[in-house]
């Protein structure tokens, strides 16, 4: 019933002040649902059994931080027997957030092994 009254709001009205206050209502949402994710301040965490050497950390914009913009991105590292990252694929996250993640992950160096591998990383961000 709710569902329908709020679109029936929508579909008669075409003022500015209803689409912001959906706006901020969806902001407001995703913003809840990003905070209930576990947070470790623009930190990675790698599944595998590769371990890393060096380790960049991501960039946190300084424009999502100050509005407390968090979560946690995952990533799949594609990492060469040499050690040195090929590739980096985001498979879920803010997508700048996720951007800055992956260009970090992409100056990371493993220890070496016999043949490529693909790694697990998750990076979070906390503004906190």
């Amino acid at each position: 019933m709710q569902v329908q009254q709020f679109s029936e709001t929508f579909r008669g009205s075409r003022s500015l002040g209803a689409w912001t206050k959906f706006a901020l209502s969806a902001l407001a949402l995703l913003f809840c649902l990003s905070t209930a994710l576990p947070q470790l301040s623009a930190q990675a965490s790698v599944k595998s059994g590769r371990k890393i050497v060096t380790e960049i950390q991501p960039e946190y914009p300084s424009y999502l931080k100050n509005i407390h913009i968090e979560g946690q991105v995952r990533l799949d590292v594609i990492v060469l027997p040499n050690g040195n990252v090929s590739k980096v694929e985001i498979r879920g996250g803010n997508p700048i957030l996720a951007e800055n993640a992956a260009k970090a992950v992409m100056k990371w160096k493993f220890v070496p092994a016999a043949a490529e591998t693909v790694e697990e990383v998750r990076v979070s961000f906390n503004s906190h």
